[in-house]
């Protein structure tokens, strides 16, 4: 939910596709992007290599003036198969770990199109924010209109009740980067009651909080 209050953002993690057979209007959308992040001081933190969404947002935050940290798992070095990062390059064992890392990196989150990997992370990270893990905002560029039937799956799941509203509105969306990136700095999340209890400082906690999950299951 968008507020009157703003947090400042120093580093956004950006997932985008590597796939390099992207349309026109992805790819200009996505350079877009990482001009406005270098326009506002913004740092990049994204999955490494210079192909795809993922090459076209670092190349252009980098040159925009930008800094810029690609996480890339060790295996995937190995074949080549994201092409050579841009600027720094930071390589951990697993996919685990590079989601890990990109996390305590970044002060907030967008994804670009893409296929079930950026799936896989955007909604990774808003469970971590529904479970109150963390409060970081998160976003999906919605070019293209790609993510409109993801959005309302998310809205029938409200319907249905196997979402809450508070929840929904932990993923926000807009279809330009400006607009994106201010409502991503005004993101004020909401508290979900039955989440508030929760406590990740001790060992005790994450003990009942298995318990608590393992009974509602």
């Amino acid at each position: 939910m968008a507020g009157s209050s703003s947090h400042q953002i120093r580093n956004i993690c950006v997932f985008g596709g590597s796939s390099p057979r992207k349309e026109n209007e992805f790819l200009e959308s996505t350079n877009h992007l990482g001009r406005v992040l270098a326009e506002r001081k913004i740092h990049l933190v994204y999955g490494g290599g210079s192909l795809g969404l993922m090459g076209g947002v670092s190349i252009a935050a980098f040159l925009g003036g930008s800094q810029v940290l690609g996480v890339v798992p060790k295996a995937l070095t190995k074949e080549d198969l994201l092409g050579k990062t841009i600027r720094e390059e930071l390589q951990v064992s697993t996919m685990s770990e590079r989601l890990n890392t990109m996390f305590k990196h970044a002060d907030a989150f967008i994804a670009l199109p893409g296929g079930l990997g950026i799936l896989e992370e955007i909604f990774h990270i808003s469970s971590w924010a529904q479970l109150h893990i963390h409060h970081k905002s998160i976003g999906l560029l919605n070019v293209n209109c790609f993510y409109d039937k993801l959005l309302s799956f998310l809205d029938q799941a409200v319907e249905q009740e196997f979402l809450t509203s508070s929840a929904r509105q932990i993923i926000i969306s807009a279809a330009t980067a400006e607009k994106f990136i201010d409502q991503l700095q005004s993101f004020i999340p909401i508290i979900d009651p039955s989440m508030s209890r929760i406590h990740w400082s001790t060992e005790e906690s994450r003990r009942k909080l298995r318990l608590d999950l393992s009974i509602r299951l």
